[in-house]
């Protein structure tokens, strides 16, 4: 059986004990004044992750107290359900706005290859919603450990192929097909994406933007196909918004003309 992750917040009931509820509902515990007022993740967007390589992104941390904030001293995030979490604490810089506040952003990393050693069953399951927490310091001794500061998706990547003829004559009927796939944290390889709703788009030459044409539905191998009437020259792509735990993707446009 694999190791825990030493990320698991198994201290974290023990700590439980001694909190107490703030009036945004976060759960903290400390001694006097010093707040985090916000907290924003990634600059409000999700943290995608693949099969390979590393993945950094910010949570920028604002913190306010009467004497002047000293110091972020731990940042830690992971899922929201579960407890079990992959991103590593790699440090923070504090930038000062006011005599009260500072700004302090703490860099995370993920590493795609080290992903699997974090959970005894499945690794793919601790894709989702996860929290931040973190403890502040202020200049005169005040400290405060705040829960929940932040929510935001960690999500699996994805991808999607697009296959259609080149040219066709005006009014045919043409296939448009491609293949859903997403990554698989366990195995690093992506696999096949079953029964998700994709929508196949159509952008008109000339045009700034795709419009959906059809939904359908994915097969069990994440394979997708439509047949449409040809119009226009235009480009054809297949299109996934994504949920909490797989990151939206759009595949390549395959270029369509009129013969």
């Amino acid at each position: 059986m694999r190791g825990r992750s030493a990320r698991l917040w198994a201290a974290v009931g023990a700590a439980a004990a001694l909190t107490l509820v703030t009036a945004t509902g976060a759960h903290a515990e400390g001694r006097g004044d010093i707040r985090v007022v916000s907290a924003v993740v990634n600059g409000g967007k999700s943290v995608t992750v693949g099969t390979a390589g590393k993945v950094t992104y910010s949570i920028a941390i604002t913190v306010k107290d009467d004497s002047g904030v000293k110091k972020v001293s731990r940042v830690s995030t992971y899922k929201q359900l579960s407890g079990y979490g992959f991103a590593d604490w790699t440090g923070v810089t504090c930038v000062k706005k006011s005599r009260t506040t500072s700004v302090c952003t703490a860099t995370m990393s993920i590493d795609a290859a080290s992903i699997r050693y974090t959970d005894d069953i499945d690794t793919n399951r601790t894709a989702g919603v996860w929290t931040v927490n973190a403890t502040v310091n202020a200049n005169d001794g005040d400290y405060w450990i705040s829960d929940s500061i932040a929510a935001y998706q960690v999500r699996r990547a994805a991808k999607f192929t697009v296959a259609a003829p080149a040219k066709a004559a005006k009014g045919a009927l043409i296939t448009v097909s491609g293949q859903l796939t997403q990554a698989n944290w366990e195995s690093r390889k992506y696999q096949g994406y079953a029964r998700q709703t994709a929508q196949l788009q159509f952008r008109k030459n000339g045009a700034a933007r795709y419009s959906t044409v059809k939904t359908v539905k994915t097969d069990g191998a994440g394979k997708a196909g439509a047949k449409v009437a040809v119009t226009a020259s235009g480009s054809w792509r297949w299109y996934y918004p994504g949920t909490n735990a797989v990151a939206s993707t759009a595949s390549a446009g395959a270029a369509v003309t009129l013969k």
